[in-house]
């Protein structure tokens, strides 16, 4: 069995209560951080700043996108897939709209003890990757 490689370009987008922004795309059960798959040339960058403005009708400066870490972890929703990601850490300073694909979005604790509704790219790898980060700020 082969297994497909998907190369997605993610964002931890922080409140101003250091909640991270999750959503779950039309027809499937996992919440996930807003992003998508790296189309074509696209640097992880332009990508994710596409995704976002399809996703969530938003424009984020691309200088205030620090990357968080290049991580692998099983797909959530394609089974057979894994994802190979690039995830960048942004304060949210505007409204977020759901569209395109997103049919919910939610705002979840950093520390939160309950994660079994996540994708295993959030829960396994970026979540703890990101309370690192956190505590050294």
């Amino acid at each position: 069995m082969t297994l497909t490689v998907l190369k997605i370009a993610t964002a931890c987008l922080l409140d101003e209560a250091g909640r991270v922004l999750i959503v779950r795309k039309r027809g499937t059960q996992a919440f996930m951080l807003p992003g998508g798959k790296i189309e074509g040339e696209e640097t992880p960058r332009q990508a994710l700043e596409r995704e976002l403005h399809e996703e969530l009708d938003l424009l984020i400066e691309p200088s205030k996108l620090e990357s968080l870490g290049h991580f692998q972890s099983r797909a959530a929703n394609e089974p057979d897939h894994w994802v190979e990601a690039d995830v960048f850490v942004a304060r949210l300073e505007a409204s977020v709209k759901v569209q395109a694909e997103i049919d919910a979005l939610d705002w979840l604790e950093v520390h939160a003890e309950r994660q079994g509704h996540l994708a295993p790219l959030l829960r396994e790898q970026v979540l703890p990757a990101l309370r690192r980060r956190l505590l050294t700020d």
